[in-house]
């Protein structure tokens, strides 16, 4: 069933929006064929979308971009939540969303078209205390093993790079974390603020200097729906010209996210 996909599905009506005269029709049947913008929202990265435990409302930089977009297009937005930006990537050919804040990645790029980059986050690794392991290059080496959770950007990139060391792949960050707490791996990889996070909880590990990537997100929108691609480069270039982008990090008071100039 296509609804299993979902965790959970919120209707978020526009106040006041009225169809904007300059956005192309096609542009609007491709966004939003059924009369509604559904926006792919993941709750594995919560330094784009949170979710209010007591009301269950989504906050966030992609909430304030999908509502912007929502009222470009003179349409109601629905949230079409799910657990990880895997299942969002996934879901792409089974029509349950028509654009999605995700990390740009060339194994995605086959089934979805990205807008240009609206953000930076550096990657990096975690090792433990006592690790020989004292910079970035050195962990792509044989015997090393790093966990990373499945189909998240930069597992993708190391999927693609790495020559030595074995990649553990788990199905959520979480399982990633306790795989390296456990000392079943011997680094940590993921994005430099939700490591900075999680070290509060590993008083055994350290983070090394540098990065081994920059991963960028951009709106993405089924392949085959070209107009749509097309409007959502025009869009995005004006949040980022305009500060839009970087005026809802602020806001929501996000560390470690940095709007591209």
């Amino acid at each position: 069933m296509l609804r299993s996909l979902t965790t959970a599905l919120a209707t978020v009506l526009v106040a006041g929006c009225a169809t904007s005269a300059h956005v192309p029709d096609a542009a609007r049947s491709a966004l939003a064929p059924t009369g509604k913008l559904r926006a792919g929202m993941n709750l594995g990265n919560s330094l784009f979308t949170t979710k209010d435990a007591a009301t269950d409302e989504l906050r966030g930089v992609s909430v304030d971009l999908m509502r912007e977009l929502a009222s470009r297009l003179g349409v109601p937005v629905v949230f079409v939540v799910h657990a990880t930006p895997g299942d969002v990537a996934d879901a792409v050919d089974q029509d349950t969303w028509d654009v999605a804040i995700l990390a740009i990645a060339q194994a995605r790029a086959q089934t979805i078209a990205f807008s240009p980059a609206i953000t930076e986050i550096e990657a990096t690794y975690v090792v433990h205390k006592d690790s020989v392991l004292r910079s970035v290059e050195q962990v792509d080496a044989s015997g090393i093993r790093i966990a990373a959770p499945e189909k998240a950007g930069y597992e993708l990139y190391l999927t693609q790079t790495l020559r030595n060391a074995t990649l553990i792949r788990t199905k959520a960050g979480s399982a990633s974390s306790d795989l390296f707490k456990e000392r079943r791996a011997d680094a940590l990889a993921g994005l430099k603020p939700d490591l900075l996070k999680a070290m509060g909880k590993m008083p055994e590990a350290r983070m090394l200097e540098g990065k081994f990537m920059t991963v960028n997100h951009g709106l993405g929108t089924p392949r085959a729906r070209r107009a749509a691609a097309e409007y959502l480069k025009a869009f995005v270039e004006e949040m980022i010209a305009s500060g839009f982008v970087a005026r809802s990090i602020e806001r929501h008071g996000v560390q470690g996210l940095t709007a591209v100039k």
